[in-house]
């Protein structure tokens, strides 16, 4: 073949040009290195145990890598494991069912595990009242000529009963992210409490109101910021003490109850009163069978991506409890008895089907809130290349918190250079903070995986600064 001079010369300069992006290439690898080696070494040097990698989702090459294959305690980055193993085995179509119905004059309410039925955020989101499933159903019995009910039915066992995990603290047991978990859940399980200083008193105010649960009020008021009211529960029961001192208002409180199911029902009981609907038999807990000859009167309906987006942005831990729970049953022949046990082998299995090594992750429940679930910042990254492979990634992608803007992160990355391009899922409990997810650089996604345990004060800004260093040295 007969080359040119000419020719010669621009093959000359397109060599010259494929060199030089290489060099920029290289050159601005070896700065991410560097950049992340330092933040690193730094947190090593305080002894706090540290994983990150990096991964381009595109091609699979890894990018950054320290530590990776290390299994550490992840927090609610556990989340992202039990979110990407629900779209798996759930499908992205699934919706949690909740079916209301008449069994002779009795009124039941079946459950389907559905963690956000009557959650303020999640009817906020889509514009409707929290409460109206409950005035439905009243309106519901009105239209149908219903003045008078015997028993109210509540059915939870699409779960099983054991509501409080084994590993999760006692001290813990009042707050909201640690609720009961059941197959029939309402307003997260939970009450807010509304304390306010009137005078030389301190006045309680209970959301829903309800006299499910008995308020004894041991708040004082004070002169002087700060607030410190606080509600504590007796075990297995619902009496809520709350204590502490109050200067003015302070922000709701949300204090955890026994037993959802009948919470439910309760709830139910006194919003069919107001309406008119006498209730003149028990609040009974079973289960109803094809026997029972159910007549359905409403079935109220949450999509799984509402569950996702409440677990993945706001970190909601029923939500990751129920879902693992929904995905046991799910298995069974009869749809019903989802545990915590059946739930993590099937999620222990997703991630063996990913060719995750097991010594790089262990399973205890699918919040995060057990000390002894472990993951690799490898276990995580590949999870999350997994899902960016799906065709459902851009609706999952919508379900993490986004820098700057919402979710746990909406008070970092707010510069202009970072703000709507960091998508994750934060994760602390007591000595761990970690940090994984999706952000949008100048070179394409990057896939992330940050965790740190025996972390310190400034362990969350080393891990926002990782973040920035990816977007940084690849505009």
């Amino acid at each position: 073949m007969l080359v040119t001079g000419i020719m010669k010369q621009k093959l000359k300069i397109l060599l010259l040009t494929i060199i030089a992006v290489i060099c920029i290439g290289g050159a601005a690898s070896a700065e991410l290195t560097e950049r992340l080696d330092a933040i690193v070494g730094a947190q090593t040097q305080a002894n706090v145990r540290i994983a990150v990698q990096v991964v381009n989702p595109e091609t699979g090459t890894i990018v950054y890598s320290r530590n990776a294959s290390m299994p550490m305690v992840p927090a609610s980055n556990m989340k992202i494991i039990t979110t990407a193993a629900a779209l798996k085995y759930l499908g992205p179509d699934f919706f949690y069912q909740t079916r209301v119905g008449l069994v002779g004059e009795s009124l039941a309410v079946i459950g389907s595990g559905d963690p956000v039925l009557g959650d303020k955020q999640t009817a906020e989101k889509n514009f409707f009242d929290p409460r109206w499933m409950l005035k439905d159903i009243a309106q519901q019995l009105f239209t149908a000529d219903i003045t008078t009910i015997t028993d109210i039915i509540v059915d939870s066992t699409v779960f099983d009963d054991e509501r409080v995990h084994p590993s999760w603290s006692k001290d813990e047991l009042n707050r909201w992210y640690a609720c009961e978990v059941s197959g029939l859940n309402y307003n997260g399980n939970c009450v807010e409490i509304i304390a306010e200083t009137i005078g030389s008193k301190v006045q309680l105010t209970l959301d829903p109101p309800t006299a499910y649960v008995t308020i004894i009020n041991k708040c004082t008021p004070t002169l002087n910021p700060p607030n410190t009211v606080w509600g504590a529960r007796e075990a297995n029961s619902n009496v809520i003490t709350v204590l502490g001192s109050c200067y003015r208002q302070c922000q709701p409180i949300r204090v955890t109850i026994d037993r959802p199911p009948a919470f439910l029902g309760f709830l139910l009981a006194e919003e069919l009163k107001r309406a008119g609907v006498s209730v003149r038999g028990h609040l009974l807990e079973k289960e109803i069978t094809a026997s029972d000859k159910l007549r359905t009167i409403a079935v109220y309906r949450s999509s799984l991506w509402d569950v996702l987006e409440r677990c993945n942005k706001d970190s909601l831990g029923l939500a990751a409890e129920a879902l693992v729970k929904t995905v046991a049953a799910s298995k069974q022949p009869n749809g019903k008895g989802g545990s915590w046990q059946a739930g993590r082998g099937l999620n222990s299995g997703y991630l063996l089907s990913l060719g995750i090594p097991t010594d790089q992750f262990y399973i205890d429940d699918g919040s995060g809130l057990s000390e002894k679930n472990l993951l690799s910042a490898h276990a995580i990254s590949t999870v999350l290349c997994d899902l960016y492979k799906n065709a459902s990634w851009p609706n999952y992608k919508k379900t993490l918190a986004v820098g700057g803007m919402d979710g746990t992160i909406d008070k970092y990355f707010n510069e202009p250079a970072y703000k709507g391009k960091i998508f994750g899922k934060t994760g602390y409990i007591e000595g761990v903070k970690s940090f994984s997810g999706v952000c949008t650089t100048g070179g394409g996604e990057r896939i992330f995986s940050i965790i740190t345990n025996k972390a310190n004060g400034n362990t969350r800004q080393a891990i926002n600064d990782v973040v920035k260093a990816i977007i940084d040295e690849t505009q």
